[in-house]
């Protein structure tokens, strides 16, 4: 007779329990941009929306950056680090290919023998990172997860490049997930284009820069109209998707939090969904740039200690980039 698998058995439902964050210092203004490229203070806030952005010290690492974010989400969850079973860092950033981030943030914030993963799906980490701890709480393989998003991008890009270097700029957000009493995180909306992976990433590869280490040093690049056009068609669909899977509809929305990529993104979704006035609309970007795979509980956190948004109230998520990968959930904020 073949022996019966006992399956792991956890709670029905799992929740946001807290969200933290960590903003650099160093705040560098359109004027400083403008020393290193020819542009104007008028030019970058009309094209993205960006006033100031924020700038890790040369000591603050990703991993520094990821540990302060997440003891800031533990802190507010009230929780016993060493109860923590699962620590997720959604970055490109972090510049070791082996051993994985995870692990080091781990035993810095006391979460130590915690299951512990990188995840490199860009500006979409962190929605992939909520969607995959949800269903590990519910799954009964831990009872408690962080999900941590975390870049300093100022490492990867060529500060004279007029395209870029306006954008990007450093930070950190985390989560805590864990069991919920009621449905608290929707289905997610997920997927990738791996068609247009030159659009948007970091290259050449280390291979290639091993073999010309002065030509081949890894930079961020971006085709900015092809990404543009992608996450305002397809984002669109994607968020409307998330809205009809959670059984919610944008009028019964207390936010929407979409990764900071671009302001003028965040109003054409605003417009494709048909967002009421009255709903709050992150926009974290103004004083942060686009963060990447930090951007999302940046701004849900800053919205959340500002007392913007209503604890207990119902949000819309949405992450996209390099892949092109994408993920979109609605949440209960914690």
């Amino acid at each position: 007779m073949t022996a019966q698998i006992t399956p792991p058995r956890g709670p029905e439902f799992a929740r946001i329990l807290s969200v933290g964050s960590y903003r650099p210092a160093r705040i560098v203004t359109n004027a400083e941009i403008c020393t290193r490229i020819d542009s104007t203070d008028e030019w970058i806030r009309e094209r993205s929306g960006i006033v100031e952005r924020r700038y890790a010290a040369d000591d603050e690492s990703v991993i520094d950056m990821a540990v302060w974010a997440a003891e800031d989400a533990i802190a507010k969850a009230g929780i016993d680090p060493a109860d923590i079973g699962l620590v997720m860092l959604a970055s490109i950033t972090y510049p070791y290919l082996s051993p994985a981030a995870a692990p080091q943030i781990a035993v810095r914030i006391g979460a130590t023998g915690a299951a512990a993963v990188d995840i490199s799906s860009a500006c979409a980490g962190f929605c992939y990172g909520i969607s995959m701890a949800s269903d590990s709480v519910r799954g009964g393989n831990t009872k408690l997860a962080v999900v941590i998003g975390a870049d300093r991008l100022t490492d990867w890009f060529d500060h004279h490049d007029r395209t870029l270097a306006f954008l990007f700029a450093d930070g950190a957000g985390a989560a805590v997930i864990g069991p919920s009493d009621v449905p608290a995180i929707g289905p997610t909306i997920w997927g990738s284009d791996g068609t247009q992976i030159d659009a948007l990433g970091i290259g050449p590869s280390f291979i290639d820069q091993r073999n010309d280490p002065v030509a081949n040093v890894p930079m961020l690049y971006m085709q900015g109209q092809s990404v543009f056009r992608w996450a305002v068609g397809e984002m669109a669909r994607v968020a409307q998707q998330a809205l009809d899977a959670a059984g919610i509809t944008a009028d019964q929305l207390d936010a929407f939090i979409p990764h900071q990529a671009n302001n003028r993104i965040t109003d054409a979704l605003i417009r494709a969904l048909k967002l009421p006035d009255h709903v709050p609309v992150a926009r974290d970007i103004v004083t942060m740039g686009n963060t990447s795979a930090a951007s999302i509980p940046l701004a849900m956190s800053g919205m959340l200690d500002d007392g913007e948004l209503p604890s207990g109230g119902t949000a819309l998520i949405i992450g996209f980039g390099a892949g092109l990968a994408y993920a979109a959930q609605v949440i209960t904020l914690p």
